[in-house]
C-alpha cells in the first residue's frame, strides 16, 4: 500500500460504521472476514475504514426501476 493510500484512510469507531453501513454488528463482522470491508485495531478499539464501506456499498448490484422490470 502507498503512502497516498494510506492517508486516504477514514477510519471510524465500529458504532459508527454500523451507523453508516446500515448493519449490525454480526454483519459487519462477517464483512470484515470475507475481506470486504477493512478493518484496523487501535488498541482495544476496532476501526472501520470508511472508504471501504463505500466501496462495499458501490460493488451491490443495483434494483432496476419497476417499469424496467
Amino acid at each position: 500500500m502507498s503512502d497516498d493510500e494510506k492517508q486516504k484512510r477514514n477510519l471510524i469507531p465500529m458504532k459508527a460504521a454500523l451507523v453508516k453501513g446500515g448493519f449490525k454488528r454480526t454483519k459487519a463482522y462477517e464483512l470484515i472476514d470475507a475481506g470486504k470491508i477493512d478493518a484496523y485495531k487501535m488498541e482495544h478499539q476496532t476501526m472501520i475504514d470508511a472508504n471501504s464501506i463505500d466501496a462495499y456499498h458501490a460493488s451491490l448490484p443495483r434494483i432496476p426501476p419497476s417499469g424496467a422490470r
